[in-house]
């Protein structure tokens, strides 16, 4: 069932739950993903990041995704994932994506604005919900000042004030690409946000979360929880194992098969510690 990201996320907080939003990169690991959340009974969200567009376009993305949603048993959005402006918006949309994000961190505020603003008003004509970023949620690097990129409460107010943005993604001591679960929750920050803000927020780079984080954070007004390298790992992991039980299989159906079933268990994992299964909404 293919839905937006407006429809999935109605009522959350009063559940006590989040969706979680995966990166998928072809039709293997999103088929692995839809089947988890079907065994499971919750909604997901597959994103697409910037990555997975060095290979495959978002017409064809969307296009697979879209079909896949479609016969999927529960509510299944599709997400751009980190947009970078104008154009990548617009041809999510007309590639049949059902969310997109616009990510202008990185920007002075006022230019944050302006331009999630613009996309907010295109979007929303088409029927499609907005997710941005304020702070800046970075990627594992000891350099980073990790501190100074947190998500400031009063940015954060008005920033979704002047947006009109649906979801809006904070940083609160979690990074990209984390691969241990040690990320520091702060949670008097979320908790600032949350009386600030009245959109629903989002959580980058939840890899690193604990999974008693993830359990508590579910309870927030955090309603949507992006995860990616957790199956990259497991599909990694599982890979390297049946190259070596098996040096002499060359077919790729058969190579995938154990590292696509690792990829679900991954996923169906993060969906319970999220609560995901009370999320149905449609």
């Amino acid at each position: 069932m293919l839905v937006t990201l407006t429809e999935m996320m109605q009522g959350l907080p009063e559940r006590n739950a989040a969706v979680p939003a995966f990166n998928v990169f072809g039709y293997e690991d999103a088929s692995a993903v839809i089947a988890a959340a079907e065994e499971v009974g919750a909604p997901v969200i597959l994103a697409t990041n910037k990555v997975a567009l060095r290979y495959m376009s978002l017409q064809v993305s969307g296009a697979l995704y879209r079909s896949l949603a479609e016969r999927a048993k529960v509510p299944v959005c599709i997400h751009l994932d980190h947009g970078d402006g104008f154009e990548s918006a617009a041809e999510a949309i007309m590639s049949g994506y059902t969310s997109i994000m616009y990510d202008g961190s990185q920007l002075p505020l006022a230019d944050n604005i302006r331009n999630t603003r613009e996309i907010v008003k295109l979007a929303h004509a088409c029927g499609i919900p907005v997710e941005a970023e304020i702070g800046a949620v970075g990627y594992t690097d000891p350099s980073m000042n990790v501190e100074a990129r947190l998500t400031a409460p009063g940015e954060a107010k008005v920033f979704a004030e002047e947006t009109g943005v649906d979801a809006l993604a904070v940083a609160i001591g979690t990074l990209h690409r984390m691969e241990e679960q040690s990320a520091p929750i702060d949670y008097e920050r979320l908790a600032e946000i949350e009386r600030v803000v009245s959109v629903p927020l989002v959580l980058h780079g939840s890899t690193g979360v604990k999974d008693e984080d993830l359990r508590r954070l579910a309870a927030t007004r955090i309603s949507k929880v992006n995860i990616g390298t957790a199956l990259r790992m497991a599909f990694g992991k599982t890979l390297r194992s049946e190259m070596q039980d098996k040096p002499n299989e060359f077919d790729r159906v058969a190579l995938f098969a154990r590292p696509m079933e690792a990829v679900k268990e991954a996923a169906k994992q993060k969906m319970l510690l999220l609560n995901a299964h009370q999320a149905l909404n449609v």
